[in-house]
Formats: structure tokens, sequence, C-alpha cells
């Protein structure tokens, strides 16, 4: 079969492998034909050579595994051990080995479902990460006629400015260095600031300080910091953006004066919230033309992930079609 791979840093290079075998499925497991990928932030670091604990891991400059690294994928079973998918189905959500940039994987079958079938394959890819939103935003609770506020208004971000708005905020600020206001009524966000998280929080006023922050960006220690500055008191903070490092300093007495509340956490119960997206996309159909801004073909994935290196105004979601 054929894979992307890595080969240096923000080097990808087609290789044939052997492709996996139905035989050798453990129970739960499905084997996927792929049809599209999604790119997320948090693969970034690693097609730049961060650690990631691997089995192909050789201690090289990159993982050198075929697909590697991409989570978020769309495709047919094409043989399951799980019983909830049988073959033939199409499926979106979690290639649970980071390794589908390539015509075959092999699966858990919890963290897949089945979506709306008139979704192309490059817009289904959507549903994995609202899915993981919507789960994030019930962490939250109650936030009907709060104000709340986004840091961060990449593709993350634009899908939790827009959640947060439908489930009942009174007002949605989106922060981003990016200029995002041209798209900012699509994304339910109310006032969109062209600023770093740093900058933007030196101007902010007591009357104005929202009372949810959402940390969208992650791979730095700087924006933590700048929710803890931002947010109101008696406030929460959801950190959602992926750490690239294990110890995060933050002024634990802002937390304690403050009378904070810091939540984080990984999205499980995923056919569960998969389900609720495809419903919620369904309730929501402009976003499904406003998205995904840039599909590639999986032969391009370099472009692909050097485009997503660089975001820019006009700049979403970026898929990978894998036919």
């Amino acid at each position: 079969m054929w894979a992307q791979m890595l080969t240096a840093p923000s080097i990808f290079e087609r290789c044939d492998v052997d492709p996996p075998s139905a035989a050798t499925l453990a129970p739960g497991e499905v084997l996927l034909e792929t049809e599209a990928g999604g790119i997320c932030g948090s693969d970034l670091p690693y097609v730049r050579g961060k650690y990631f604990a691997h089995p192909h891991d050789r201690g090289g400059s990159v993982v050198r595994a075929p697909g590697f690294p991409l989570h978020e994928v769309v495709g047919r079973v094409a043989a399951s051990c799980h019983p909830a998918h049988a073959r033939g189905d199409r499926v979106v959500g979690w290639a649970s080995r980071f390794d589908a940039i390539a015509e075959l994987v092999v699966t858990a079958g919890e963290g897949l479902a089945g979506y709306d079938p008139s979704l192309p394959p490059t817009t289904a890819v959507m549903l994995q990460p609202l899915a993981c939103v919507l789960y994030a935003v019930e962490q939250l609770g109650d936030i009907r006629g709060q104000c709340a506020a986004v840091i961060g208004q990449g593709p993350i971000g634009l899908l939790f400015s827009h959640v947060l708005k439908t489930r009942g905020a009174a007002s949605v600020v989106g922060v981003d260095r990016v200029d995002r206001t041209a798209t900012a009524t699509i994304f339910g966000v109310d006032e969109a600031v062209t600023a770093s998280a740093e900058g933007w929080v030196r101007h902010l006023g007591d009357a104005d300080r929202p009372s949810v922050v959402i940390e969208a960006v992650g791979h730095q220690v700087t924006t933590l910091a700048s929710c803890l500055a931002a947010v109101a008191f008696g406030g929460q903070i959801f950190y959602f953006g992926v750490p690239d490092d294990q110890i995060y300093p933050m002024d634990m007495m802002m937390l304690l004066r403050k009378n904070l509340t810091l939540r984080s956490g990984a999205t499980i119960e995923r056919r569960r919230v998969l389900a609720a997206a495809d419903a919620y996309l369904a309730e929501h159909p402009r976003l499904r033309e406003a998205y995904v801004s840039t599909v590639f073909a999986a032969d391009d994935a370099q472009r692909a992930f050097e485009t997503a290196l660089a975001p820019r105004p006009g700049q979403f979601k970026i898929a990978l079609s894998m036919s």
C-alpha cells in the first residue's frame, strides 16, 4: 500500500509498505480504507521533529513511521472486530496510531462513528475536531448569559467560538494574531481582536473581563498566563491547546486570589460526541462550506503541512484527500 512518511523535519516522501491484514485485528479494532484526513495543530510539532512515543521511533530527527503524524481520519471500513462497525461503513474519527496518511490504517473502533453520507469526506473531517470541542464545552456547565473569550482563532478556536455562542454565551471575543474579522460572524464571534494574547490582556479593563476563557493555542507557556490575567473573578479557564512541555509554571496566587477554576482534559466517550458533532453540523449547515478552507492531495502532504504551519486570513481547516 502507499503511505507518506517523514524522512526529515518537514520532509515527506511517498513509500510503499506491506498493508495491514484483517487477520491481525485485535478485538475492538477496525481496518479502515482512508478517504480523507484533517491536519490538527497538535500534529505540527511532530512534523518539525518533536519527540513522540511511537513504536517506530529509532532516535532519529523524526519518527519514520508510515502515515505519521495524522489522527483525524475519514474512511470506509474494510474489516472490523468491533460490534458497532461493519465492512463498507463510512466512518469518521481518530486514527489511534497517528498514521492516517496512508491507504489503510488499523484503529480503535471506539474512536469512530458513522456520519451524514451527504458530506464529502473532505468536509466530514471537521466532525472529529467538532466532537472534541463539544465535549470540552460540556465540561464548562451552563454558560448561558456569560461572556467568553477564545484565545487562538485557528480551526479549533473558531469551533469553540461557534459552540460557545450557540450554547448561550452572551458574547464571544476571539483573539488571534491573524486577522479573522472577515469571517467572525460565521463562527459566532462578536468581537474579533487581532493581537497577541498578551497584547489583548494589557488593554483589558475590569468591566470587560470574560468569565470563561478558552486556551486554544497550545505549544507555549505564555498563553496560560494570559488566560489567568484575563479571566474575571470566579471565572473558569479551559486549557485545550496541547502543551509541548510537561511542566508549565503559572501564577498560583492569582489562581487562588481570583477564585478561579482551571480545567483541561482529553476527549473521551468518543463515539457519543462524534454522533453529537454530526447532529450539530446538521443544525448549522453553514459551517460545512466555511470550515475546510484548503484541500490537498495526500501526495502533496508536505505542502499541506507547510501551509498549516503558516496561518493567514481566510485559511482555516486544511484537509488531505486520500483518493
